[in-house]
Protein backbone atom coordinates (compact mmCIF):
# COMPACT_ATOMS: atom_id res chain seq x y z
CA UNK A 1 0.00 0.00 0.00
CA UNK A 2 1.16 3.48 -0.68
CA UNK A 3 2.42 6.59 1.58
CA UNK A 4 0.07 9.33 1.96
CA UNK A 5 1.76 12.32 -0.39
CA UNK A 6 1.78 15.61 -0.69
CA UNK A 7 4.01 18.34 -2.52
CA UNK A 8 7.16 19.79 -1.44
CA UNK A 9 7.47 22.98 -1.81
CA UNK A 10 4.68 25.79 -2.37
CA UNK A 11 3.74 26.48 -6.67
CA UNK A 12 1.32 28.78 -8.38
CA UNK A 13 -0.35 29.88 -11.88
CA UNK A 14 -2.59 31.86 -12.88
CA UNK A 15 -5.16 32.32 -15.55
CA UNK A 16 -8.61 32.39 -16.91
CA UNK A 17 -11.73 30.41 -15.78
CA UNK A 18 -14.02 28.30 -18.89
CA UNK A 19 -16.92 29.64 -17.33
CA UNK A 20 -16.33 33.04 -15.71
CA UNK A 21 -13.88 34.42 -17.89
CA UNK A 22 -12.38 35.96 -15.07
CA UNK A 23 -8.13 35.72 -14.46
CA UNK A 24 -7.79 33.91 -10.90
CA UNK A 25 -4.48 33.17 -9.24
CA UNK A 26 -4.06 29.77 -7.51
CA UNK A 27 -1.39 28.62 -4.86
CA UNK A 28 -0.40 24.76 -4.27
CA UNK A 29 0.57 24.53 -0.97
CA UNK A 30 1.96 21.04 1.43
CA UNK A 31 -0.80 19.94 4.18
CA UNK A 32 -0.31 17.50 6.95
CA UNK A 33 -1.25 13.78 6.29
CA UNK A 34 -5.25 13.07 6.64
CA UNK A 35 -5.87 16.34 6.00
CA UNK A 36 -6.92 15.41 2.24
CA UNK A 37 -7.86 18.36 -0.21
CA UNK A 38 -8.84 21.52 1.00
CA UNK A 39 -10.00 24.62 -1.47
CA UNK A 40 -9.26 28.33 0.07
CA UNK A 41 -10.92 31.44 -1.29
CA UNK A 42 -8.52 34.16 -0.21
CA UNK A 43 -11.05 36.71 -1.63
CA UNK A 44 -13.95 35.53 0.62
CA UNK A 45 -11.91 34.20 3.77
CA UNK A 46 -13.80 30.86 3.51
CA UNK A 47 -12.47 27.17 3.03
CA UNK A 48 -13.97 24.38 1.39
CA UNK A 49 -13.32 20.65 1.52
CA UNK A 50 -13.13 18.46 -2.02
CA UNK A 51 -15.75 16.23 -0.96
CA UNK A 52 -19.11 15.14 -2.48
CA UNK A 53 -21.13 16.57 0.17
CA UNK A 54 -19.89 20.04 -0.54
CA UNK A 55 -20.71 20.16 -4.26
CA UNK A 56 -23.07 22.60 -4.93
CA UNK A 57 -23.61 22.76 -8.84
CA UNK A 58 -22.83 19.94 -11.85
CA UNK A 59 -24.22 22.16 -14.70
CA UNK A 60 -21.38 21.91 -17.23
CA UNK A 61 -18.36 21.45 -14.80
CA UNK A 62 -18.33 20.51 -10.94
CA UNK A 63 -18.23 23.22 -8.66
CA UNK A 64 -17.80 23.24 -5.12
CA UNK A 65 -19.38 25.89 -2.37
CA UNK A 66 -20.24 26.72 1.22
CA UNK A 67 -22.58 29.31 2.48
CA UNK A 68 -23.49 30.43 -1.00
CA UNK A 69 -19.53 31.28 -1.87
CA UNK A 70 -18.25 29.05 -4.92
CA UNK A 71 -15.79 27.49 -6.34
CA UNK A 72 -16.10 26.02 -10.34
CA UNK A 73 -14.55 23.87 -12.60
CA UNK A 74 -12.54 22.03 -9.76
CA UNK A 75 -12.54 18.68 -11.92
CA UNK A 76 -9.55 18.89 -13.38
CA UNK A 77 -6.93 19.90 -11.10
CA UNK A 78 -8.64 17.32 -8.78
CA UNK A 79 -8.26 14.35 -11.55
CA UNK A 80 -4.15 15.71 -11.67
CA UNK A 81 -4.10 15.26 -7.60
CA UNK A 82 -5.50 11.97 -8.22
CA UNK A 83 -3.63 11.05 -11.07
CA UNK A 84 -0.36 11.70 -9.21
CA UNK A 85 -1.22 10.52 -5.41
CA UNK A 86 -1.60 13.59 -4.14
CA UNK A 87 -3.52 12.84 -1.08
CA UNK A 88 -3.33 16.30 1.13
CA UNK A 89 -3.36 20.14 -0.37
CA UNK A 90 -4.26 23.39 0.34
CA UNK A 91 -5.24 24.93 -2.76
CA UNK A 92 -5.80 28.64 -2.47
CA UNK A 93 -7.40 30.90 -4.88
CA UNK A 94 -8.58 34.65 -5.41
CA UNK A 95 -11.80 33.86 -7.30
CA UNK A 96 -14.66 32.05 -7.90
CA UNK A 97 -13.26 29.65 -10.73
CA UNK A 98 -9.86 27.18 -10.99
CA UNK A 99 -8.30 28.71 -14.75
CA UNK A 100 -8.60 26.46 -17.20
CA UNK A 101 -5.20 26.08 -18.82
CA UNK A 102 -5.10 24.53 -21.96
CA UNK A 103 -8.25 22.98 -21.05
CA UNK A 104 -6.66 19.45 -20.16
CA UNK A 105 -4.55 18.17 -16.69
CA UNK A 106 -1.17 18.98 -18.60
CA UNK A 107 0.18 21.62 -17.54
CA UNK A 108 -1.69 20.87 -13.59
CA UNK A 109 0.09 18.13 -13.06
CA UNK A 110 3.47 19.76 -14.70
CA UNK A 111 3.06 22.48 -12.30
CA UNK A 112 2.22 19.92 -9.40
CA UNK A 113 5.54 18.41 -10.57
CA UNK A 114 7.42 21.17 -10.46
CA UNK A 115 6.46 21.22 -6.69
CA UNK A 116 7.65 17.96 -5.92
CA UNK A 117 6.11 15.03 -4.40
CA UNK A 118 6.48 14.45 -0.68
CA UNK A 119 5.44 11.03 0.95
CA UNK A 120 4.46 11.43 4.68
CA UNK A 121 4.84 8.47 6.63
CA UNK A 122 1.10 6.85 6.66
CA UNK A 123 -0.07 4.42 4.93
CA UNK A 124 -2.90 5.83 2.50
CA UNK A 125 -6.32 4.43 2.82
CA UNK A 126 -8.39 3.33 0.25
CA UNK A 127 -11.78 1.73 -1.16
CA UNK A 128 -12.58 -1.70 -2.50
CA UNK A 129 -15.23 -2.85 -3.87
CA UNK A 130 -16.48 -6.13 -2.73
CA UNK A 131 -19.82 -5.93 -4.34
CA UNK A 132 -21.58 -4.72 -7.66
CA UNK A 133 -22.92 -0.87 -7.47
CA UNK A 134 -24.89 -0.09 -10.62
CA UNK A 135 -26.78 2.87 -11.21
CA UNK A 136 -29.29 3.95 -13.89
CA UNK A 137 -29.93 7.69 -14.72
CA UNK A 138 -31.99 8.22 -17.61
CA UNK A 139 -29.99 7.18 -20.53
CA UNK A 140 -26.64 7.11 -18.02
CA UNK A 141 -25.04 3.82 -16.24
CA UNK A 142 -22.06 3.75 -13.46
CA UNK A 143 -21.20 0.40 -12.23
CA UNK A 144 -18.75 -0.40 -9.98
CA UNK A 145 -17.46 -3.97 -9.51
CA UNK A 146 -15.31 -5.90 -7.46
CA UNK A 147 -11.25 -5.86 -8.82
CA UNK A 148 -7.65 -6.75 -7.67
CA UNK A 149 -6.72 -2.88 -9.06
CA UNK A 150 -8.19 0.21 -10.66
CA UNK A 151 -9.35 0.03 -13.73
CA UNK A 152 -11.88 2.19 -15.56
CA UNK A 153 -13.88 1.67 -18.29
CA UNK A 154 -15.97 5.02 -20.30
CA UNK A 155 -18.21 4.87 -23.61
CA UNK A 156 -20.03 7.76 -24.64
CA UNK A 157 -22.14 8.48 -28.34
CA UNK A 158 -23.04 11.86 -29.19
CA UNK A 159 -25.04 12.35 -32.22
CA UNK A 160 -22.11 13.70 -34.26
CA UNK A 161 -20.12 12.22 -36.88
CA UNK A 162 -16.64 12.75 -36.10
CA UNK A 163 -17.98 11.44 -32.70
CA UNK A 164 -20.70 9.07 -32.70
CA UNK A 165 -19.90 6.36 -30.09
CA UNK A 166 -16.13 6.03 -28.20
CA UNK A 167 -15.33 3.63 -25.49
CA UNK A 168 -11.84 3.18 -24.17
CA UNK A 169 -10.42 1.19 -21.34
CA UNK A 170 -7.50 2.02 -19.07
CA UNK A 171 -5.56 0.27 -15.90
CA UNK A 172 -5.44 3.76 -13.95
CA UNK A 173 -2.02 4.72 -12.33
CA UNK A 174 0.24 7.26 -12.52
CA UNK A 175 1.79 6.18 -15.79
CA UNK A 176 -1.51 5.85 -17.93
CA UNK A 177 -3.02 8.98 -16.37
CA UNK A 178 -0.36 11.17 -17.39
CA UNK A 179 0.09 9.69 -20.45
CA UNK A 180 -3.17 8.46 -21.74
CA UNK A 181 -5.61 10.44 -20.10
CA UNK A 182 -4.23 14.00 -18.78
CA UNK A 183 -3.60 15.22 -22.47
CA UNK A 184 -6.97 15.44 -23.23
CA UNK A 185 -8.83 18.68 -23.50
CA UNK A 186 -12.62 19.79 -22.88
CA UNK A 187 -14.58 19.89 -25.64
CA UNK A 188 -18.10 21.46 -26.92
CA UNK A 189 -20.09 22.43 -30.20
CA UNK A 190 -19.85 25.56 -31.93
CA UNK A 191 -23.95 25.61 -31.79
CA UNK A 192 -23.86 25.52 -28.10
CA UNK A 193 -21.60 27.60 -27.61
CA UNK A 194 -23.93 30.91 -28.05
CA UNK A 195 -26.24 29.48 -26.26
CA UNK A 196 -23.37 28.65 -22.51
CA UNK A 197 -22.71 32.60 -23.21
CA UNK A 198 -26.31 33.72 -23.13
CA UNK A 199 -26.39 31.52 -19.73
CA UNK A 200 -23.32 32.96 -18.12
CA UNK A 201 -21.12 30.27 -19.33
CA UNK A 202 -18.21 29.86 -21.73
CA UNK A 203 -17.06 33.21 -21.45
CA UNK A 204 -13.26 32.15 -20.83
CA UNK A 205 -13.72 29.41 -24.06
CA UNK A 206 -11.42 29.62 -26.59
CA UNK A 207 -9.79 27.50 -29.48
CA UNK A 208 -6.53 27.65 -26.79
CA UNK A 209 -8.52 26.13 -23.67
CA UNK A 210 -11.48 23.89 -25.71
CA UNK A 211 -11.43 21.70 -28.35
CA UNK A 212 -14.68 22.80 -30.45
CA UNK A 213 -16.47 21.03 -33.25
CA UNK A 214 -18.42 22.27 -36.16
CA UNK A 215 -20.68 20.76 -38.59
CA UNK A 216 -17.31 19.91 -40.78
CA UNK A 217 -15.60 18.55 -37.47
CA UNK A 218 -12.68 20.15 -35.46
CA UNK A 219 -11.63 23.86 -35.74
CA UNK A 220 -8.58 23.79 -34.02
CA UNK A 221 -5.93 24.15 -36.47
CA UNK A 222 -3.52 22.10 -34.55
CA UNK A 223 -6.77 18.75 -34.52
CA UNK A 224 -6.58 16.36 -31.95
CA UNK A 225 -3.95 15.07 -29.73
CA UNK A 226 -5.82 11.67 -29.98
CA UNK A 227 -8.06 10.15 -32.04
CA UNK A 228 -10.55 9.13 -29.06
CA UNK A 229 -9.83 12.06 -27.34
CA UNK A 230 -13.06 12.89 -26.55
CA UNK A 231 -13.78 9.70 -24.33
CA UNK A 232 -10.38 10.47 -23.08
CA UNK A 233 -11.69 13.73 -21.60
CA UNK A 234 -14.71 12.50 -20.61
CA UNK A 235 -12.17 9.99 -18.33
CA UNK A 236 -10.98 12.76 -16.84
CA UNK A 237 -13.35 14.17 -15.34
CA UNK A 238 -14.78 11.28 -14.33
CA UNK A 239 -11.25 10.72 -12.45
CA UNK A 240 -11.51 13.94 -11.03
CA UNK A 241 -15.13 14.00 -9.54
CA UNK A 242 -14.94 10.33 -8.51
CA UNK A 243 -11.65 11.83 -5.88
CA UNK A 244 -14.32 13.64 -3.86
CA UNK A 245 -14.98 10.61 -2.03
CA UNK A 246 -11.96 11.28 -0.86
CA UNK A 247 -10.68 7.67 -1.35
CA UNK A 248 -8.78 6.30 -4.36
CA UNK A 249 -11.31 3.12 -5.34
CA UNK A 250 -9.87 -0.19 -5.94
CA UNK A 251 -12.65 -1.81 -8.37
CA UNK A 252 -13.58 -1.80 -12.13
CA UNK A 253 -15.87 1.38 -12.82
CA UNK A 254 -17.70 1.55 -16.06
CA UNK A 255 -19.54 4.89 -17.19
CA UNK A 256 -22.14 4.93 -20.15
CA UNK A 257 -22.88 8.41 -21.10
CA UNK A 258 -22.32 9.83 -17.74
CA UNK A 259 -21.50 13.50 -17.11
CA UNK A 260 -20.78 15.63 -13.88
CA UNK A 261 -24.60 15.16 -12.58
CA UNK A 262 -24.96 11.48 -13.14
CA UNK A 263 -21.07 11.50 -12.07
CA UNK A 264 -22.09 12.64 -8.94
CA UNK A 265 -25.16 10.78 -7.80
CA UNK A 266 -23.64 7.39 -8.54
CA UNK A 267 -21.16 8.39 -5.91
CA UNK A 268 -23.65 9.23 -3.23
CA UNK A 269 -25.36 5.74 -4.08
CA UNK A 270 -22.02 4.29 -4.15
CA UNK A 271 -21.08 5.80 -0.48
CA UNK A 272 -24.99 4.93 0.38
CA UNK A 273 -24.00 1.35 -0.74
CA UNK A 274 -21.84 0.66 2.54
CA UNK A 275 -22.39 -3.13 1.73
CA UNK A 276 -20.56 -2.91 -1.18
CA UNK A 277 -16.95 -1.73 -0.38
CA UNK A 278 -14.49 -1.66 2.53
CA UNK A 279 -12.07 1.18 3.44
CA UNK A 280 -8.40 -0.93 3.96
CA UNK A 281 -6.61 1.43 6.25
CA UNK A 282 -4.08 -0.94 6.76
CA UNK A 283 -2.26 -3.99 5.43
CA UNK A 284 -4.43 -5.89 7.90
CA UNK A 285 -7.54 -4.22 8.55
CA UNK A 286 -10.45 -3.48 7.01
CA UNK A 287 -13.56 -1.43 7.80
CA UNK A 288 -17.02 -0.46 6.92
CA UNK A 289 -17.96 3.29 7.69
CA UNK A 290 -21.27 5.17 7.52
CA UNK A 291 -21.81 8.24 5.74
CA UNK A 292 -24.72 10.57 6.19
Amino acid sequence: MCLQRTIKQEVSFEGVGLHTGNHVTVKLKPAPRDTGVIFQRTDKNIMIRALVGTVTDTAFATSLGHNGIRIKTVEHILAALSGLGIDNLLIELDGSEIPILDGSSTELIDIILKGGIAKQGKKRPYMRIIKPVIFEDGHSEIAAFPYDGRRLTYRIHFNHHLLGEQQLTIELNEETFIKEVAPARTFGFLKDVEYLRANGLAKGGSLDNAVILGDEGVLNKTGLRFKDEFVRHKMLDFIGDLSLIGFPVFGHIIANRAGHSTNIKFIKKLLSSADSWVIISDVEHAQTLTYS
